[in-house]
């Protein structure tokens, strides 16, 4: 198949872009390569699949030294001309989208990049793959949907229309934006529902990574809600799983959908949503330890009440996934913490990224990176 995946410079993007590539795809790669955090990270994402950081000027295709089937672009979404251009220049079987404004906190202070990249992004990808006719498009949703809603575990058939951030609604409106498609233009759309990602190459906004980051620097973390929280920690090759599953199967209408008695996650329309995670919730301390024995560093702790915008618990409803297309999550807490942590070390305490720990003596580091 050839590909079209938005956000190829981001953690699910890079990752994503590494399966699609190794089981024989060809993959077009977009991504703005914006500062929401540290570009470094995403340009060394971008070497570990070829593409050279000088090569990168907007708007320029760039093909890849190590695959061969794969072409980054820097371009942003909102280029409606540029993103339009892809479509007309290349025969694409399917477009996975993974391109957005991320992070719950940043859209308390910076509401209208949510809509430019989340709402005005996404709207140009459905014009260009309702007039290429795409025969499959899958899109980045999010758990924080589920907003307000108490019942566990979190399932797909359930009302979601209380988000409790402007980055949830950005997600839920995706999700309207697309059924409509669906049913104006017969077009197949996908919503992938994820939680809580983490894992090797992640974003420097999540918890595994300020935790890890800030234990080593000797600083205390933040634990807001006082602890009480738990998360369903899904690894990120459980992700990729899920979402190369669902490429591969198209959404199809239900001729079983009754509109006196309508299910949120299907339709009389080519339109579907999936939840992809663990399907088992993990308490925040349970994984502050397991970060901290896999670092041999106590951490400082700062108890905090819960921030705006964010939710105590999640926990995914997997069975759609598991139903459809056999889909069982492997990676443990234990194991995917361990992988973060070895490949942080690895990134950013050899050689290369001494600088980045100055305050560590050298006889510590060495101590840290036989931990």
């Amino acid at each position: 198949m050839k590909i079209l995946v938005t956000g190829t410079a981001g953690f699910i993007g890079f990752h994503l872009t590494k399966r699609l590539l190794e089981r024989g795809d060809e993959v077009i790669g977009v991504d703005n390569i914006n500062d929401y955090y540290d570009v470094n990270l995403k340009y060394s994402r971008l070497k570990e699949h070829g593409i050279l950081q000088s090569q990168t000027d907007n708007g320029k295709y760039v093909d890849s030294i190590k695959y061969p089937g794969y072409r980054f672009v820097k371009m942003d979404l909102t280029e409606k001309e540029a993103l339009q251009n892809i479509f007309n220049e290349h025969k694409l079987d399917a477009v996975c989208n993974l391109a957005a404004q991320a992070g719950v906190r940043y859209s308390l202070t910076n509401p209208e990049a949510y809509i430019q990249s989340n709402i005005n992004g996404f709207l140009n990808i459905l014009e260009c793959c309702r007039h290429a006719k795409i025969k499959h498009l899958l899109y980045a949703s999010s758990s924080s949907v589920y907003g307000l809603n108490k019942k566990m575990p979190f399932s797909v058939k359930n009302n979601v229309d209380h988000p409790v951030s402007l980055y949830a609604v950005s997600k839920k409106s995706n999700e309207l934006m697309a059924h409509a498609y669906s049913h104006l233009f017969n077009m197949p759309t996908t919503a992938l529902r994820f939680f809580t990602v983490y894992g090797p190459w992640g974003r420097p906004d999540m918890a595994l990574f300020i935790f890890t980051k800030s234990i080593l620097e000797g600083k205390p973390i933040e634990i807001f809600n006082n602890g009480n929280m738990s998360r369903d920690f899904t690894y990120i090759d459980d992700i990729v799983e899920g979402i190369t599953r669902l490429i591969d199967k198209p959404a199809k209408c239900d001729a079983n959908w009754d509109a006196l008695n309508p299910d949120p996650s299907s339709s009389k329309a080519p339109f579907s949503v999936f939840n992809i995670g663990r399907g088992a919730p993990v308490s925040l301390m349970e994984f502050i330890k397991e970060i901290e024995n896999n670092l041999g560093i106590k951490a400082k702790k700062n108890y905090l009440s819960m921030q705006d915008g964010d939710v105590a618990d999640t926990w995914a409803d997997v069975s759609g996934l598991e139903n459809e297309l056999g889909y069982k999550p492997k990676v443990s807490v234990k194991e995917g913490v361990c992988n973060f942590v070895n490949w942080y070390k690895a990134h950013y305490l050899t050689s290369e990224y001494n600088q980045t720990y100055p305050f560590i003596r050298k006889r510590s580091r060495q101590a840290i990176l036989k931990v």
